[in-house]
């Protein structure tokens, strides 16, 4: 166990009895994931694979915003497209950047960068280690 481990975040995810609906809280905010339908879920929310790319997405999104509104550039949106693949030797995310503005092909290739350093991607090209501990109700 690392000593010097620091809180960033924390969620709860609650399933009971419905298939395979889940409640997640996180910072006071709760979403729904399920499966779908045809996985014998109920279709109400976002299943797992789903929420792995709106997380990236969405935070792809604000830190290129953030970086917009700081070099003040004219962009209307911003709009992240997201794909997961299952590969041979793995994962493959692809993420496409448009953007609805007055933007120089540098000022593009700039994004592409900043985009690959939002905190999320950090997280999931980095190293991960997943700790599974055993609560007692």
């Amino acid at each position: 166990m690392d000593l010097n481990k620091q809180s960033v975040e924390t969620a709860v995810a609650r399933i009971g009895t419905v298939a395979y609906k889940t409640v997640i809280i996180s910072d006071g905010h709760t979403l729904i994931a399920d499966e779908p339908e045809g996985l014998a879920g109920g279709g109400t929310g976002m299943n797992p694979y789903s929420l792995l790319l709106a997380s990236l997405g969405s935070c792809t999104a604000i830190t290129l915003r953030m970086y917009i509104v700081r070099k003040m550039w004219l962009v209307e949106h911003v709009d992240v497209k997201l794909e997961l693949f299952k590969t041979n030797t793995g994962i493959l995310i692809e993420r496409r950047l448009s953007f609805a503005g007055d933007l120089t092909d540098e000022q593009k290739s700039r994004l592409v960068q900043i985009a690959n350093a939002c905190p999320i991607h950090k997280i999931l090209t980095g190293s991960i280690q997943i700790e599974t501990l055993l609560e007692t109700v």
